[in-house]
């Protein structure tokens, strides 16, 4: 092992094509979790933000907040039923909006929200007509006290905060109470108004096992809704798991590269150190000590190639705009993704111990195999 090391140190240049092809590889498996994280997170913050544990949809919405309608006898049977601490009502529109003093063509697609239980970092409902935008609506010009026009009936509401990580659907989000929301609803989206009282989903806090809740809460209301944890909402959401599922499968090819590369470049090393190794073994280096020098050297070289994508990563995730690409950099990502990356350095050195193993000191010493 320690000839490994010292080979490591004086002669770098022999491991240079196997570094900067597993940095590129380091690099493009950071840069793919952040852009996946990043377009997760832009579509599923405003149901991450919720304090509560289980929502509440109509039975016949299959699971989507704008299909959802909760009458107010349906509420008051979801807050009679044991285990549950509290429900609030949400409601969600998705129009446009621009600030009062811009052009009418300079609109930008936001979310607003009516809520009763405050989400994250967000607070009670403000007054009817003032909101709490996400942070993400800065790059469009927004700030404390903008007002912005919504929907083709230009709506007035305020911008009197900010919140962070609740985007929607990809966009940004505003935050305002219910009356505000059913009034802009009423006046945008006429047949899609509901009446007093009447929200779309609602927002659950429980005691006790989420699961035991969830099922009382439907068997109370005659099976008129569906009760779901934010987990499985999120899930339901349109294309979040497709979009999940085929990220994972272009990062799992990436690392699958990796080994590959591992193995061909450290298989010709051995190869090229067969003498060596013959000599090694005949004044008593075993197999296992050889291979283990072997380890250590794709870990070196596959770590300093994590640890440049990590920081490419990062970099990126510092210079991007909010509210423009998806990115988010975050070390939970950049630790898992070398974990794969070392495992994959692993592996790939696996194809190298059988032929370390075939060495013969004298046929190796002598010039054959």
């Amino acid at each position: 092992m320690r000839i490994a090391l010292r080979e490591l140190r004086r002669r770098p240049g022999r491991f240079t094509v196997a570094a900067v092809i597993l940095t590129l590889i380091a690099i493009l498996v950071m840069f793919l979790g952040g852009l996946l994280d990043g377009l997760t997170g832009s579509s599923t913050g405003a149901l991450r933000a919720q304090k509560g544990e289980l929502i509440v949809f109509s039975s016949t919405s299959r699971d989507s907040i704008v299909r959802s309608r909760i009458e107010p006898s349906t509420a008051r049977q979801v807050e009679g039923v044991e285990g549950v601490k509290r429900a609030g009502g949400l409601g969600s529109v998705q129009l446009g909006a621009r600030l009062s003093d811009s052009g009418p063509r300079d609109l930008f697609p936001v979310v607003l929200f009516g809520y009763e239980i405050p989400p994250s970092d967000i607070g009670p409902p403000p007054p009817a007509g003032k909101v709490i935008a996400d942070e993400s609506l800065e790059a469009d010009g927004v700030g404390v006290g903008s007002t912005l026009l919504i929907g083709p009936a230009r709506s007035r509401v305020e911008v009197i905060g900010f919140a962070t990580d609740s985007r929607y659907a990809g966009q940004g989000t505003l935050w305002g109470s219910l009356d505000t929301w059913r009034t802009v609803l009423a006046k945008n989206q006429p047949g899609a108004r509901v009446g007093p009282d009447v929200v779309q989903a609602l927002i659950v806090q429980t005691i006790g096992p989420v699961g035991g809740v969830a099922t009382r809460i439907d068997r109370a209301t005659g099976e008129v809704t569906s009760s779901l944890t934010i987990d499985q909402a999120i899930d339901a959401l349109p294309g979040v798991s497709q979009q999940q599922a085929v990220f994972n499968q272009i990062i799992g090819i990436t690392v699958l590269v990796a080994i590959l590369v591992v193995a061909l470049f450290f298989a010709l090393i051995t190869v090229e150190r067969t003498p060596l190794y013959g000599v090694l073994k005949a004044l008593g280096a075993s197999s296992s000590s050889l291979f283990a020098g072997v380890l250590v050297q794709a870990f070196v070289v596959t770590l300093v190639a994590c640890i440049i994508g990590g920081l490419a990563a990062f970099l990126l995730a510092a210079l991007i705009p909010p509210g423009s690409i998806p990115f988010v950099a975050s070390l939970g990502r950049v630790l898992g993704s070398a974990a794969f990356l070392l495992l994959a350095a692993f592996i790939g050195c696996a194809f190298s111990f059988r032929r370390v193993l075939k060495v013969d000191p004298a046929t190796a010493i002598g010039g054959g195999q």
